[in-house]
């Protein structure tokens, strides 16, 4: 069998538009692929948040003490605390009162418990669990608006005192509630 320069030529052009071909089809295959990627992630922050891109600002209005017992600073360290996790992960303004979002509540328990019963019939260990009452509202998307309680606790030796405890595990448990708020209202957990 001869080749010709003619057959040859012919045969090569063939061959360019077969690979041209699998070019393009390689390229259409990566854009509908990655599309469907895109479209499927819906609204996504590198923060873990879910929130509405039309939402700019949060009101967060005092939490106030209504119940026994607790630090007399507790509702304003609450508070603050709560400002700053939603200024440090997310993009929201927080402002003094009308925000896309508004978060109100009351701090409804402070507790000091026995558990862990012993012999003795003394407590084995003491536990401090914080309760609070949070109300959340979109003044955007009213469907997540919620009323819910939030509670954390810690627990500590029972041969030590609250007083010696207090000023530790106050915080530890404050942020656990505040991170369970922020999950329940930008992440949508």
């Amino acid at each position: 069998m001869k080749l010709t320069k003619n057959s040859f030529l012919v045969k090569n052009e063939k061959l360019r538009i077969k690979n041209k071909k699998a070019v393009h089809f390689k390229q259409l295959f990566f854009i509908l692929n990655f599309s469907f990627f895109i479209q499927s992630c819906g609204i996504y922050s590198f923060t873990g948040t879910t929130l509405s891109p039309d939402i700019k600002t949060v009101t967060v209005n005092n939490f106030v003490l209504a119940t026994a017992g607790g630090p007399a600073n507790l509702p304003l360290t609450f508070n603050e605390k709560l400002k700053e996790y939603y200024q440090r992960y997310t993009n929201l303004k927080v402002v003094p009162n009308n925000g896309d979002l508004v978060l109100e509540g009351n701090i409804t328990g402070y507790d000091l418990l026995a558990v862990a019963p012993t012999a003795q019939d003394q407590a084995g260990v003491n536990r401090l669990q914080i309760t609070v009452l949070a109300r959340f509202y979109n003044n955007k998307d009213e469907s997540k608006n919620f009323e819910q309680s939030f509670s954390f606790y810690q627990d500590f030796p029972q041969n030590q005192t609250l007083s010696q405890n207090e000023s530790r595990l106050v915080p530890k448990i404050l942020d656990q509630i505040v991170l369970d708020i922020f999950n329940k209202t930008a992440a949508d957990w």
